[in-house]
């Protein structure tokens, strides 16, 4: 059966947010390791380690995705960033690989006006550098593809292809698609057609083996806007009809789906959760904390 899940909060700890994800019903999940927008983190305790690695397992979610603080920019030109940067992606690297977590992803980050290439090459560095020495036996990195906004390098499925490329002999990597970044960088998957072509491209530009993730999105900014504004399944400008497609193309069926959506008192968890299941083929379910008589 298709996995499915969404971002979840770790506020009460990492365990805390294993159980949230299966009370809504989700087979997998991704979560922040430790502060998402700051450099300081606490430190990962042996115990803590080894009781998410266990809990994971009883609860049966796999996979189980980290997304890489916000902060960290390893295309970043500027020394004092890239040197941060790297330093905190080392950290996450190591805490994935002791949570036991299968992927860890990661924007490629924004050039800062250096140009695509120069960005592409930092981007490529940094993760060597960050990599070195560690042992990766369980975690692969996964490079995100970006709306495009500003400087940010990954708008096109190329240069996600060729960071993975050019890091795949040092580094297990593979990619996150995001469908509304796809979207918002001008990848017409509202279309029928589009759609077609946008996963032919997708497949030359990086290999539909290699997605192992796919952070599922409606989108509240326009197409080609390279905009990054996700939004409710079914009520952006992508569609259901459109992200039907996806979620039930065949050549994508190893990914893993998770929701990055909003929420509110109308669209929560579950709202969003029910449509992506119902886009997926799959039962839905009741509200946590609601009768299903």
């Amino acid at each position: 059966m298709r996995r499915i899940g969404k971002h979840i909060s770790i506020a009460g700890g990492l365990v805390r947010a294993l159980e949230r994800a299966h009370d809504l019903g989700c087979t997998s999940l991704q979560i922040f390791s430790r502060n998402p927008r700051g450099w300081a983190t606490s430190p990962l305790t042996d115990e803590d380690a080894e009781a998410f690695r266990e809990a994971r397992v009883a609860l049966d979610l796999d996979p189980v995705v980290i997304h890489v603080n916000y902060l960290v920019n390893l295309a970043a030109p500027d020394p004092f960033i890239r040197e941060r940067s790297i330093a905190a992606f080392r950290d996450e690297l190591g805490r994935a690989e002791r949570l036991g977590a299968d992927y860890l992803v990661v924007h490629p980050g924004s050039a800062r006006g250096a140009g695509v290439a120069a960005g592409i090459s930092a981007c490529v560095d940094g993760i060597r550098v960050a990599a070195r020495g560690l042992r990766l036996d369980r975690s692969a990195v996964l490079i995100e593809n970006t709306a495009g906004q500003g400087d940010c390098i990954g708008r096109a499925f190329e240069q996600i292809g060729e960071i993975i490329a050019r890091c795949e002999s040092d580094v297990p990597i593979g990619m996150c698609l995001d469908t509304a970044h796809t979207f918002a960088a001008g990848y017409p998957i509202h279309t029928e057609g589009g759609f077609r072509k946008t996963m032919r491209g997708l497949d030359s530009a990086v290999g539909h083996e290699k997605v192992r993730a796919i952070h599922f999105n409606d989108s509240k900014a326009p197409f080609a806007s390279n905009v990054d504004r996700h939004w409710h399944i079914g009520l952006g400008e992508i569609g259901e009809a459109a992200l039907r497609r996806l979620a039930r193309f065949r050549r994508l069926a190893h990914a893993a789906i998770l929701l990055e959506t909003p929420q509110d008192d109308v669209h929560t968890e579950t709202w969003n959760l029910n449509r992506l299941r119902a886009v997926a083929g799959l039962p839905e379910r009741p509200e946590v904390g609601s009768s299903s008589a």
